[in-house]
């Protein structure tokens, strides 16, 4: 239409750009909005985010491997919808006709071409939940008129950052203008609607907010490939840690002060998030820990010292990761306890029918992993909670690996326990967390006794509060704590489905580049896998390997990665493992994969 034309029900479109452009000049932006007429012609505009320029190097970071700009997103068309490969490398994954048989993948590397920055997603992802943002930004006085405004054009834009205050202080969420976010994602159009406008899964953007990422290793780009040992922390992670020792710091829950408050409901805030992000009935089922180890060992040594009784069994499936089965084996000696293997087949799966042979009325305990950290393995984890739960048995599920590759939903899994790191989900070290069920978190005994976990204390006798206090003794690590809530807040924003989805393409990507690295074998070759890649490589020892990669600055594990007797289930000690998370690249990938043919030649 042209620009004097106002369409029904819309504001007209000079209005609309001049409300557009005073709300990006106010949020640092300086790209104008031109509309030219077209309403759907403001998806070629990407937000900034804010405190980019306050990054070290931002306007010149590496956004990808190879030091160049990002490329402007691709992005769908008015109702239109990719398949295959498309002008911008926009891949429609649940698109039947796009596989890595297509002829268009095998073509060229999509890093040889463009920067693969976009995957046009579908099906019903996103919902408005992934864009409750910290409410922590003042409103401007015209954005109201402006969320108006775009509300009925339906576009689904890219998320700016914002700087902190004190959670309890936090109105309602209000700073972004797009409150209630469409159905974009399903073939079905709002009614009236002329068409919807997406906005792809931009890993340029994403990569902005990790500082490290433009570090230099041996003067070449930091390429991480060492996300399942940790992950790296986003700005927004980092300056919310600052920004709590800067405004908020105090004990908590003890004290009457202003500095008291701030930090318990900051505390108590990030503990209403994993309640939130786990789809944990209550904040009373969400204990802090230093990670997903001290969790277990907090089940072992309360729950299993007040419940197991000699000649009880444990079952725990051959992929578990050490702190998964030294506990275990620690409470067996101390109790008598007998411990049983569920196998795996050749491609590192549990063998169902072998764990259903292993369950009977001496079965107490079953415990096992959602995500194989050595072979990157998913494992069955409702149909094993349930089979557990039917021999009578409580089950224990370890999520260290789980819960930055996928939606974890506690209440469906119905696990009596959930142990996650918050280091593996872009949160600092040293936080961690303990789901269990209410009613037997309450009838279990505490394992640590002091301050902050008692009702009453006498001389003779101590009455301990309710979980998740009971097993809180002493001074918590806080700032950690609210760091995690930052992070959950970061990837929620985001999707985890739409990282899920991203990270299963580049999975994928290069599994098929890696088998054709001449004696490369890759170990753990499950049909469904999250972004593990392990692996040896014919006349080299991993370390040598390691140690290649990290000429070109390359970060991968090589080791048994605290797992040995699943390595040891085939023949080996050590293993070379590159882990993906949703900042990496497929040119990222492909310097790893090149760097492996030239070892070879």
């Amino acid at each position: 239409m042209s620009t004097n034309t106002k369409a029904e029900g819309l504001l007209d479109i000079r209005e609309l750009e001049k409300l557009a452009n005073q709300f990006f000049k106010s949020s640092g932006g300086d790209q104008p909005v031109n509309a030219g007429g077209n309403p759907a012609q403001l998806n070629d505009y990407q937000p900034s985010i804010e405190q980019l320029d306050s990054i070290p190097g931002a306007n010149g970071l590496p956004l990808n491997l190879y030091g160049s700009a990002p490329q402007s997103s691709p992005v769908s068309g008015v109702g239109a919808s990719s398949s295959g490969i498309t002008q911008g490398n926009v891949i429609d994954l649940k698109d039947p006709q796009t596989s890595f048989d297509d002829p268009a993948l095998n073509t060229a590397r999509p890093s040889a071409t463009e920067n693969v920055t976009g995957f046009s997603l579908s099906g019903k992802e996103l919902s408005s939940d992934n864009f409750k943002q910290l409410p922590y930004q003042q409103e401007q006085s015209f954005e109201k008129d402006l969320q108006v405004a775009l509300n009925q054009i339906i576009t689904y834009p890219h998320v700016p950052q914002i700087p902190f205050k004190p959670d309890g202080q936090a109105p309602e969420p209000s700073y972004y203008f797009l409150k209630k976010v469409p159905a974009v994602f399903s073939a079905e159009r709002p009614k009236g609607a002329s068409g919807i406008i997406t906005a792809p899964f931009d890993v340029n953007i994403i990569r902005r907010d990790f500082p490290i990422l433009g570090e230099t290793v041996n003067r070449k780009p930091l390429v991480w490939l060492d996300n399942a040992a940790t992950t790296q922390k986003p700005r927004q992670v980092i300056d919310r840690i600052s920004y709590f020792y800067e405004h908020e710091n105090s004990n908590i829950h003890r004290a009457a002060h202003e500095l008291a408050a701030r930090a318990t409901d900051a505390y108590e805030g990030a503990r209403k998030k994993v309640q939130q992000f786990l789809n944990a009935s209550s904040t009373n089922e969400i204990i802090f820990v230093r990670g997903a180890t001290e969790a277990i060992n907090l089940v072992a040594k309360s729950w299993g010292e007040q419940n197991l009784q000699p000649g009880d069994e444990i079952i725990v499936s051959h992929l578990e990761h050490h702190a998964n089965i030294v506990p275990w084996q620690q409470l067996a000696g101390k109790k008598n306890l007998k411990i049983k293997v569920i196998p795996v087949d050749d491609d590192g799966q549990i063998i169902i029918d072998e764990y259903i042979k292993l369950l009977g009325p001496k079965t107490k305990l079953v415990a096992f992993t959602q995500v194989s950290n050595a072979l990157g393995t998913v494992t069955p984890a409702a149909q094993i909670v349930k089979l557990g739960h039917l021999a009578g048995a409580k089950v224990l599920v370890d999520g260290a690996q789980s819960v930055s590759h996928m939606p974890v939903d506690v209440q469906a899994l119905d696990a009596d326990w959930f142990v996650f790191s918050g280091h593996k989900v872009f949160a600092p070290t040293g936080i961690g967390v303990l789901y269990g069920k209410e009613d037997l978190l309450n009838e279990t005994q505490p394992w640590q006794g002091g301050g902050n976990m008692i009702v009453d204390v006498t001389f003779e006798q101590t009455k301990y509060h309710n979980a998740p206090g009971r097993f809180e003794a002493g001074t918590g690590n806080i700032a950690d704590a609210v760091g995690l809530g930052a992070a959950i807040d970061y990837v929620t924003r985001i999707g985890m489905p739409a990282i899920s989805q991203y990270e299963h393409y580049l999975l994928v990507y290069a599994t098929e580049l890696l088998k054709e690295v001449k004696g490369l074998q890759l170990i753990g070759t499950a049909p469904d896998k999250a972004s593990v890649l392990s692996f040896v490589l014919d006349g080299y020892k991993t370390e040598e390997v390691g140690a290649e990669l990290n000429k070109q600055g390359i970060a991968v594990r090589s080791g048994h990665h605290c797992a040995q007797p699943i390595l040891r289930r085939f023949g080996l000690e050590s293993t070379v493992r590159p882990s993906l998370a949703f900042y990496n690249t497929c040119a990222e990938v492909d310097l790893l994969v090149d760097t492996l043919h030239r070892l070879k030649k």
